[in-house]
């Protein structure tokens, strides 16, 4: 069984995270794309989209952490973790708790942790500041 954590930096709070198959991943920040990126055959074009940070605010004003409020749509999800060893691959796929709410990210294989495009269906939906949006799993060969 692998231990997760000694593969990840940015833990929000590992007995919570590391509860279930896998290790969950908490988001960060959600980005808007504001403008197109490239992406040309040899890479000699190649240009990253501009992206601006997406609101997010307090539900109540004594409340510690923020909501995002997102709408339909795509959007580039940030997680707080980062994995420590790029030689180590790993699959992260959606929790459940996404899914069942309408949103999605593709399931990818990583060795680092990038920003992940994030679905929202026709109905938003709310995300909390350190939500737990992804579950990190080893990956099979």
């Amino acid at each position: 069984m692998v231990e997760y954590s000694q593969f990840l930096d940015g833990i929000v709070h590992e007995p919570t995270q590391s509860e279930g198959r896998g290790f969950d991943l908490t988001v960060a920040e959600l980005y808007e794309v504001t403008s197109p990126g490239r992406v040309d055959f040899g890479g000699g074009e190649l240009e990253a989209a501009d992206t601006t940070p997406h609101d997010s605010e307090k539900r109540n004003p004594d409340d510690d952490y923020e909501w995002w409020r997102l709408e339909a749509g795509q959007y580039l999800l940030e997680y707080n973790e980062s994995l420590t060893d790029s030689e180590m691959s790993f699959t992260v796929q959606t929790r459940t708790e996404l899914l069942e709410r309408g949103a999605f990210h593709p399931t990818l294989s990583v060795t680092s942790l990038p920003r992940v495009p994030l679905s929202v269906g026709d109905s938003g939906i709310r995300l909390k500041e350190n939500a737990r949006v992804s579950t990190l799993v080893e990956a099979t060969p």
